[in-house]
């Protein structure tokens, strides 16, 4: 058990690093949301249910459509596919 908590905790460090250094909104969402489940995952190793439920509804559920919610709000998620398109179409 301990060495499955060692290697969540090594996971959590790779997605906190991660996000930091994402230049992709969306992306940055996701990795923010695997972050919250793999807490959650975490949370339940340390006997502690009812903290890892809440986890997982509010960090990985609520917190990332309100996020999803406000970069379609802003325009933004379209912003980056046109300009990951551009991108690609210089690449060629």
């Amino acid at each position: 058990m301990l060495v499955f908590q060692l290697i969540l905790m090594g996971f959590l460090i790779v997605c906190a690093i991660s996000v930091s250094f994402s230049k992709n909104l969306l992306n940055s969402i996701l990795i923010y949301m695997s972050f919250s489940l793999i807490m959650s995952l975490i949370w339940v190793c340390l006997e502690s249910p009812d903290l890892a439920i809440t986890e997982a509804a509010v960090g990985a559920g609520v917190t990332s459509l309100l996020f999803f919610t406000t970069l379609k709000k802003i325009h933004a998620i379209k912003i980056e596919q046109e300009q990951e398109k551009k991108e690609e179409d210089l690449h060629e």
